[in-house]
């Protein structure tokens, strides 16, 4: 499972109505950083057929099956720290991150 703050479903529901389309979003991993793992995100037009999806008030999470071996239980809040807003990956299956937080390991 997926989970997604009010604040996520907020932020992303607004971004798909001022886009004018799109189902959700999808989240996967990808090989990257010093530490190995990277979050990807993308606005979802049309699922793939493999995609598992997960449904948040009304907003679809997408996931490729490969990468939700790695992100099962996320959860993921918008937030604004300062000047900065983005989204925060709570994940628990994170066992360690590199210095900068660009990349993670599982």
């Amino acid at each position: 499972m997926i989970y997604l703050t009010q604040n996520s479903v907020k932020h992303i529901k607004d971004f798909l109505a001022n886009r004018g389309k799109g189902e959700g979003i999808r989240v996967g991993v990808r090989t990257a950083g010093c530490s190995g793992l990277a979050y990807v995100l993308e606005f979802v037009d049309e699922p793939n057929d493999s995609d598992v999806r997960f449904d948040n008030d009304g907003v679809g999470v997408f996931v490729d099956p490969k990468s939700l071996v790695y992100l099962d239980g996320l959860k993921m809040d918008y937030v604004t720290e300062g000047l900065n807003s983005g989204f925060k990956f709570i994940n628990p299956n994170q066992t360690g991150e590199c210095g900068c937080g660009e990349s993670f390991t599982v």
